[in-house]
């Protein structure tokens, strides 16, 4: 099989493989695509928890993108965790110079566990620099009460919250409502001229570590294969919750979803 579509990934590195860069690559190669990356943090963590963040130097970072996309250009770019302003300052500079259209941001704020990934000062950077550059911005609700300053508890909640998130420059919003306690999880993507809603039943399962980096990394693959943004969308969400359903149960915390779930692996190989 032939990958479809270069999708370059920056973002930071999770040990346990379950969430961050290991589980972009996994989405990337599970779905058809080819996968680049760009690592901005090395992590030690596990399904528990996050034990330490090891920054990568922002010049680094910047000569990973540039010079990874001098030689094979990709069709989307995917970007998670960014710690630092110095490192978004670095990823600005990147993005400016590269010309990408299709860029997807998952503001990565927290991980599973609750462990902070990012400081006050680089929020107020992703708010005023990196939002305007992108396609899509794909917060979940923690993350977009951070960004918005308002607290989130129902549906029209979040559109609100997604109608500020567009008033900062990003043209397209999809806020993920796992989060919420109910039955029905809601997803809601909004631009200047669009509201959508996408209703899909919870499943019930702790083991939910790396869900926002599958989603976002999903969306970019179907993106960079051509399809528009609302069907890239559904067809991520889908894929999550499939991904979710049929876990894999590693570890004693928050264990990952299974991200071969799109794949039918021959018995010769077994």
């Amino acid at each position: 099989m032939k990958p479809r579509a270069k999708i370059l990934i920056i973002a930071g590195s999770d040990s346990s493989g379950g969430a961050g860069i290991q589980a972009d690559i996994k989405t990337v190669t599970a779905l058809g695509g080819y996968a680049m990356t760009a690592v901005t943090a090395v992590t030690a963590q596990n399904t528990t928890g996050v034990n330490s963040i090891v920054s990568i130097n922002p010049i680094e970072i910047e000569k990973q993108i540039l010079y990874t996309c001098k030689d094979i250009r990709p069709d989307a770019i995917k970007i998670g965790m960014l710690h630092s302003s110095l490192v978004i300052n670095s990823v600005c500079k990147s993005l400016k110079k590269l010309n990408i259209k299709n860029v997807i941001l998952d503001p990565v704020m927290f991980a599973k566990g609750g462990a902070r990934l990012i400081d006050e000062s680089a929020i107020m950077n992703l708010k005023k620099k990196l939002i305007k550059k992108v396609l899509l911005l794909t917060p979940n609700i923690p993350e977009a009460e951070v960004l918005t300053g308002i607290k989130i508890n129902s549906t029209d909640d979040m559109k609100k919250a997604a109608k500020i998130l567009i008033r900062f420059g990003v043209k397209n919003v999809l806020l993920k409502g796992g989060h919420k306690k109910s039955k029905i999880i809601k997803d809601v993507l909004l631009n200047k001229k669009e509201f959508n809603i996408f209703q899909n039943r919870k499943v019930k399962s702790i083991n939910t570590h790396g869900t926002g980096c599958t989603l976002s990394s999903s969306i970019a693959t179907f993106l960079s294969c051509g399809k528009p943004l609302k069907k890239s969308c559904e067809l991520g969400i889908k894929y999550v919750n499939q991904a979710i359903r049929n876990n894999v149960n590693y570890g004693k915390g928050h264990g990952p979803i299974n991200h071969l779930n799109s794949i039918k692996i021959e018995k010769k190989f077994l």
